[in-house]
């Protein structure tokens, strides 16, 4: 699995990362949506370098323009609902994916330990498609290889970019342990070191998903 953190080279992601962990913007939801959507159409732009082109004839009003575009079938999959909003942001660079979206959460049990449990999943075929699996956070890893093991159930996609913001070292770990795959590409935005014994990363950012769309009951 290669890792590409693009959180290592200044740019402005690292202001919209900064804004989405900053207790005090996260007072505004709208512009804590707005700044996952600006940090997803980096991700999807980044990801737009390295897919396949070619050549194509394009008709304009004063004649023939040729212009290289990308061939790749791309299916967008994101876990509800923390993924909502970078998900919309990748969508708004490639405005013709397929979309899959997966419903999962952690079922707690004795001494904090958790399950992943995924209830609901929406999904076109992967089959020989770029797959791009998006996730505001990478905590444990376990519900990101679960699901990417649920979408690609007899299915395998030519590659598979896995997004990810904010990542935890363990989690990062996780993943290359358990998706070695050479045709997978994990993109991250911050790497932080500590996991709590509720498994929430440290500094990270909180609830992700309460932060965008409001505390659940």
């Amino acid at each position: 699995m290669k890792i590409i953190n693009l959180g290592e080279t200044n740019s402005a992601l690292n202001n919209f990362i900064a804004e989405i962990r900053d207790t005090a913007i996260q007072k505004d939801s709208m512009r804590f949506r707005i700044n996952l959507e600006r940090i997803g159409a980096i991700f999807a732009y980044e990801i737009s370098k390295i897919l396949d082109y070619s050549p194509k004839d394009v008709t304009t009003p004063l004649g023939i323009a040729k212009c290289h575009t990308y061939d790749n079938e791309i299916v967008i999959a994101s876990i509800l609902r923390a993924g909502l909003p970078l998900h919309h942001g990748m969508l708004n660079v490639f405005d013709k994916s397929q979309n899959a979206f997966i419903a999962a959460y952690r079922k707690y049990g004795k001494d904090n330990k958790f399950t992943i449990q995924i209830e609901y999943t929406s999904s076109p075929g992967t089959e020989n498609k770029t797959l791009i699996l998006a996730d505001t956070m990478l905590a444990t890893g376990s519900s990101l290889v679960l699901t990417y093991n649920n979408l690609c159930d007899n299915n395998t996609p030519a590659h598979t970019h896995i997004v990810c913001p904010i990542a935890s070292k363990d989690g990062i770990e996780y993943l290359s342990k358990h998706l070695p795959h050479k045709k997978v590409t994990l993109w991250v935005g911050a790497i932080d070191e500590e996991l709590t014994i509720k498994s929430y990363i440290v500094p990270g950012l909180g609830d992700a998903g309460d932060l965008a769309y409001g505390s659940k009951i």
